[in-house]
């Protein structure tokens, strides 16, 4: 198969992942997968930004965050260098290119002898570079680089995609249970009024100082209150003969 036709087969591949189907991580460790398999690699690295710093956050290999440690530890690198100047960096033979002369003798060690680093970019913003590596002198001069970033583009715009419905879920899931919580502590300040005469205003400040007092959330004082009443009334109810 031509190195184009595979590029165009790894595009497909990406857009038929369904975003649903697993964490970020897992989309991660997808893309590495795919890269390999569209742009023949041997094997495949992610660099983002890990607790502030770049790190190679998920990789085909073992070998792969080895090479990579020694570009984090300098600052310099065709990674991050693809990563800050959205550039595609290919380096043909790791023991003859003198633009990242640690990061090449690094991967010459571990048997790495092309590399390609690719910028993912979604909407104006670098996110990380993918970075791919190769035994074989010169691996990734046959494909052709608008189509490999072409590739590139389409894995960011799902890692994008991806990382927006999460936050979104978890957007859902945070109303959810803010509206849950509202719906205890109405449930409690009506309980309060009904036992003590009091309005609404002063009901809800009789929870706010138990909260403040036990040193507890609100909600945690409402679902206490709530669950004491249907206590009370369970045991008030009748038996059935």
């Amino acid at each position: 198969m031509a190195a184009n036709d595979q590029i165009a087969e790894g595009v497909a591949a990406l857009a038929q992942f369904f975003i649903g189907e697993g964490t970020l991580g897992d989309t991660l460790t997808k893309v590495s997968d795919l890269a390999c398999d569209a742009l023949s690699a041997d094997m495949a690295g992610i660099t983002m930004l890990a607790d502030g710093v770049p790190a190679t956050a998920v990789f085909t290999d073992t070998t792969a965050p080895e090479i990579d440690a020694e570009q984090y530890r300098s600052g310099v690198g065709p990674c991050i260098d693809a990563w800050c100047r959205q550039v595609v960096n290919r380096i043909d033979d790791t023991t003859a290119d003198q633009r990242w002369s640690r990061f090449c003798a690094s991967a010459a060690d571990h048997g790495v002898r092309s590399t390609l680093s690719l910028p993912l970019v979604a909407k104006g913003e670098g996110i990380g570079a993918l970075n791919l590596y190769s035994k074989q002198v010169a691996n990734f001069a046959k494909h052709d680089t608008g189509q490999a970033q072409t590739w590139a583009s389409a894995a960011a715009t799902l890692l994008a995609n991806v990382s927006a419905y999460q936050d979104s879920r978890e957007l859902t899931e945070n109303l959810r249970q803010a509206l849950t919580s509202r719906s205890k502590i109405d449930q409690a300040v009506g309980i309060v009024m009904s036992a003590g005469g009091r309005d609404a205003d002063e009901a809800f400040q009789v929870l706010v100082r138990a909260s403040q007092r036990e040193n507890r959330k609100l909600r945690e004082i409402a679902a206490d209150i709530v669950s004491a009443a249907v206590e009370r009334q369970s045991t008030r109810l009748p038996e059935h003969p």
